[in-house]
């Protein structure tokens, strides 16, 4: 994955998200959560199939990707290069999944 994409989310479908590379191919992603850690926002988006379907449960693979603003202001995702930081925010998802499912 590029480490800029443009974020593109249309209005009218709920939690899927639409994300451009750098080389104009586009993937759909399920949005799942934004996480806060350590001063930043990360999003968590689940891949979708080439149907636009989620995945079994248990074969779901998770993309986690920095927020951040373009030079215009728009909000764009970057790939997060620190696997550190990766696994925490991973970590911190997985948290506020198992809380909200004891609820």
């Amino acid at each position: 994955m590029s480490d800029e994409i443009k974020n593109n989310i249309p209005e009218e479908e709920d939690n899927i998200v639409e994300l451009t590379d750098e080389d104009g191919m586009v993937t759909k992603f399920e949005y799942l959560t934004t996480v806060p850690y350590e001063g930043e926002e990360y999003v968590v988006l689940m891949v979708l199939d080439e149907n636009g379907q989620a995945p079994e449960e248990e074969d779901g693979e998770v993309v986690i990707l920095q927020i951040a603003q373009d030079d215009a202001g728009e909000d764009i995702y970057v790939s997060v290069d620190d696997d550190d930081v990766t696994q925490k925010v991973f970590d911190l998802f997985l948290e506020a999944m198992d809380a909200e499912d004891e609820d």
